[in-house]
């Protein structure tokens, strides 16, 4: 199999064939990314616009909390939380804004994850990876088919992402071993 530099992390997640891939596709994005965020790119200024920004969902400021930076995570939640104040809560309390904005602003700024957002962008690239492998490297088509798993959630993702991005003869085959692999699993 020709490897690139998007291949190669592919290509890794594919050959332990232990559960779902896609799965440990996730999970290693999500470490990784909780791991950049409580490291040096805490003190990057784009970084922490975007982490004041977005803040963090409670499954990812666990994962963070985890990691040996706990001062640095400290730190991102008080710059977030100062942003969500001055989001929230803008101005002075009688000239401020009224109770049914600030409820509004407080649910737009609540829906959000720094992690959950790097995450989602770059398992979109990864799954699409997987797909134009599958339709160009037969190495990686019987690397995939040897999977002992796909769970369900990620079945359905993958033929989504197939359908927009495979050529449309390969699609039905393509679908038709990853519901093999799901239903393996499911029974």
């Amino acid at each position: 199999m020709r490897e690139d530099i998007t291949s190669i992390p592919v290509s890794e997640v594919f050959e332990p064939r232990d559960g779902c891939p896609i799965c440990r596709m996730r999970n290693l994005l999500e470490d990784r990314v909780a791991e950049y965020i409580t490291g040096a790119a805490m003190m990057e200024p784009d970084v922490r616009i975007e982490t004041n920004k977005l803040g963090f969902c409670i499954d990812h400021y666990r994962m963070m909390m985890k990691k040996r930076n706990r001062l640095g995570v400290a730190l991102i939640l008080e710059s977030h939380l100062a942003e969500l104040e001055k989001h929230v809560f803008a101005g002075p309390p009688i000239l401020g804004k009224k109770p049914q904005k600030q409820a509004k602003s407080a649910e737009e700024s609540t829906g959000t994850c720094f992690v959950c957002r790097q995450v989602d962008w770059a398992m979109e690239r990864m799954l699409s990876t997987v797909c134009r492998l599958w339709e160009n490297e037969r190495d990686f088509r019987r690397l995939f088919d040897e999977q002992p798993a796909l769970c369900l959630p990620h079945f359905s993702l993958l033929v989504q992402t197939a359908s927009r991005e495979m050529n449309k003869k390969n699609t039905p085959e393509f679908s038709k071993s990853a519901a093999y692999l799901a239903r393996r699993y499911l029974t």
